[in-house]
């Protein structure tokens, strides 16, 4: 759930972002066999200069690409209200193959157009992909 920044710890429950506010979150996403992770907007309202930070460092595309590194996790100056940036991770194979980490926590940051400022923490087990079953399906290049 997205909080205002502050320096007082609330005692009482956080509750949702209200309407008219960003809300980002960070998810990973399985399809058919392949890792997608997605920066969304699920708020009403743009958010502004989006940074994301994960708790472990992360590597897809057959173990290539730093994940962390990337443009996408570092700043995004515009996000619009129910907007979603995806990228490619990895197959899920090579992804448990290589013993990537299966729990990472993503914290984001962002602001709203008054510059108010806003944190979101996600936590992510990945193992609950580990052991789905998909088919492979084959194109047809005729």
């Amino acid at each position: 759930m997205a909080t205002p920044l502050s320096k007082s710890k609330p005692t009482a429950p956080r509750k949702p972002a209200a309407a008219g506010t960003p809300h980002v979150i960070v998810d990973f996403i399985f399809d058919n066999g392949a890792l997608f992770i997605a920066v969304e907007n699920i708020g009403d309202a743009p958010a502004l200069k989006v940074n994301t930070r994960f708790s472990v460092p992360i590597h897809g595309v057959e173990g290539r690409v730093h994940i962390n590194a990337m443009a996408l996790f570092a700043n995004i100056e515009f996000l619009a209200p129910h907007k979603a940036i995806t990228t490619f991770l990895d197959t899920s194979a090579a992804y448990f193959a290589r013993d990537e980490p299966s729990k990472i926590t993503a914290l984001i940051s962002y602001r709203d157009a008054a510059k108010k400022k806003y944190a979101t923490t996600v936590h992510h087990d990945l193992n609950i992909y580990a052991d789905i079953g998909y088919i492979r399906r084959v194109r047809d290049e005729r």
